[in-house]
């Protein structure tokens, strides 16, 4: 049988069969990733780079929310940056992946919150009170705690003030309701101020502060870090009049996420919290870590618009202190052995003082209802690294200088004591303690001088003595029931020598019978 042959038709027609085949095949693995996986020299290809940080899907990646700020460090440096990528120790440790977004701005911030563009949200325990009941819906919880400001916030003062009874009748720029304005309302308090004394010029946040004060409308402003600088310099005379390098405890910054978030992912959370606080140890520990760290938040932050060098970045971590998970267990009040201010006093004072303010309508929360501390709870890390912040501790003041220190603050308490006596009494106890011992905490990088006064009945001699004998016996209370370092306190005597009402009426005698609180500089 003769054989048949293909005509050219047959032939173009199987030729585009076979040419499409291999075509849509093509087609298919590309889109399956097969040819990105490796480059012709066995290196990984640009899609191959892009594939690892996008590869999970949403449900796998822990979006956070935070500002161009040092203190969050600790996670961004565990995450080896701020995309979710393979390349990072949450993904590597723990299997999940985590993506910071910068959101400088407060509302857009909290709009993401709201939507769940991010999981965990920045925000500062001193300002939470304020809006808290705006996030009510959303059933907002803090789960732990990231950093204290350490001269990341500082208040700046045009030339001739350089206390904070200077203040009184000045204009002062600040943003309201954020931890600037914290930090003002704490400083007024230790100055023996009220915000009533002072003109508050409202501004949309501390950066505009910074530029209202450059432009010489305002006396004073509080700012960040690096702005406080910027402002001494642009304002010859200005002075920083005091920062949270001493006003230690006071802005603590913390994350907040939807119970409802962290109640469907605890044991992810608390991997999360576990890795941020290895993270912070290390940071804290060992200079090689903190120069990476400070290398990521310089590329990071350069890369989205705030030019940073790695050394202006190390300074940024240099303002704060990068909690530990020992610092969390105090914070959450799980240290029963701790006396220095946590999350519940912290976040309990300031509701208190906005509402005085006016700036808060409605009941604020207890803290209780709002703090999360299951993840420290449950998180175990015993390195040393890993211990709290020790107390600082203060070298002993030479006579002959402790009257010469510079006064910031100074709160006058009116402390009742017996004719002649200079022991306390309990309602002496409970007037420190109420009018002087949480600014003396919140302070906790100050010196304090406490004067003891008298009215001009009796000797000089006599009263001397006995005023410097009341005021020792103020110093031992905050040493013995406080746990305050004895070295922190100069003990002045002056007997009569500094009233500050007339000698001649029992109203006038009541007023100098007195003692003076005094925040000083090192």
């Amino acid at each position: 049988m003769a054989k048949r042959r293909l005509t050219n038709f047959a032939k173009l027609l199987i030729t585009v069969l076979i040419v499409s085949a291999v075509y849509f095949g093509f087609l298919q693995l590309q889109k399956a990733g097969v040819f990105d996986q490796v480059t012709e020299n066995g290196g990984t290809s640009n899609t191959a780079q892009t594939k690892s940080k996008s590869s999970a899907s949403e449900e796998d990646i822990i979006k956070i929310g935070v500002v161009t700020w040092g203190g969050y460090a600790g996670g961004q440096y565990y995450n080896n940056g701020f995309e979710a990528t393979e390349d990072s120790r949450f993904y590597e440790d723990y299997g999940f992946q985590v993506e910071f977004k910068v959101l400088d701005d407060f509302d857009p911030s909290r709009n993401a919150f709201r939507s769940g563009d991010v999981d965990l949200l920045w925000t500062t325990i001193d300002a939470f009170p304020t809006e808290v009941n705006g996030l009510g819906d959303f059933d907002p919880v803090i789960v732990f705690q990231a950093d204290w400001s350490r001269g990341g916030d500082a208040i700046v003062a045009r030339s001739g003030i350089s206390k904070v009874a200077d203040l009184k009748g000045k204009k002062i720029a600040v943003a309201e309701m954020t931890p600037s304005h914290s930090f003002l309302l704490w400083l007024l308090d230790a100055g023996g101020l009220k915000q009533n004394d002072v003109e508050i010029i409202p501004q949309p946040s501390a950066i505009d502060a910074a530029e209202v004060f450059k432009s010489r409308r305002v006396d004073a402003a509080v700012v960040w870090s690096p702005d406080d600088i910027l402002c001494t310099k642009a304002v010859p005379g200005s002075r920083i009049l005091e920062s949270t390098r001493s006003a230690s405890y006071i802005i603590a910054d913390a994350f907040m996420a939807k119970r409802e978030f962290v109640e469907n992912n605890k044991e992810r959370m608390r991997q999360l919290y576990e890795g941020w606080m290895k993270g912070a140890a290390e940071i804290n520990s060992d200079p090689n870590a903190k120069k990476k760290a400070a290398e990521i938040l310089a590329r990071e932050f350069t890369e989205r618009g705030t030019a940073l060098s790695a050394e202006e970045a190390g300074q940024m971590i240099d303002n704060v202190r990068l909690v530990t998970h020992g610092d969390n267990k105090n914070f959450f009040g799980l240290n029963t052995s701790y006396k220095g201010v946590n999350g519940n006093s912290l976040y309990s004072r300031m509701g208190n003082v906005y509402t005085d303010q006016g700036y808060i309508q409605e009941r604020v929360p207890a803290w209780r209802q709002i703090a999360y501390p299951s993840l420290v709870m449950n998180t175990t890390l015993t390195d040393p690294m890993h211990f709290a912040e020790a107390k600082k501790e203060f070298t002993k003041v030479e006579e002959g200088e402790a009257r010469d220190k510079e006064a910031i603050a100074t709160k006058r308490v009116s402390i009742k004591f017996r004719t002649g006596e200079y022991r306390l009494d309990e309602n002496a106890k409970y007037i420190i303690d109420k009018e002087f011992v949480d600014i003396a905490k919140a302070f906790g990088n100050s010196r304090i001088r406490i004067e003891g006064n008298t009215d001009n009945v009796g000797s000089r001699s006599s009263n001397i003595a006995l005023s410097e004998k009341r005021a020792q016996a103020v110093a031992d209370y905050l040493v013995a029931v406080h746990d305050m370092s004895p070295n922190r306190f100069i003990v002045i005597g002056n007997g009569p020598d500094k009233p500050v009402a007339k000698n001649n009426s029992e109203d006038g005698r009541s007023q100098n019978r007195r003692t003076d609180f005094e925040l000083v500089k090192e």
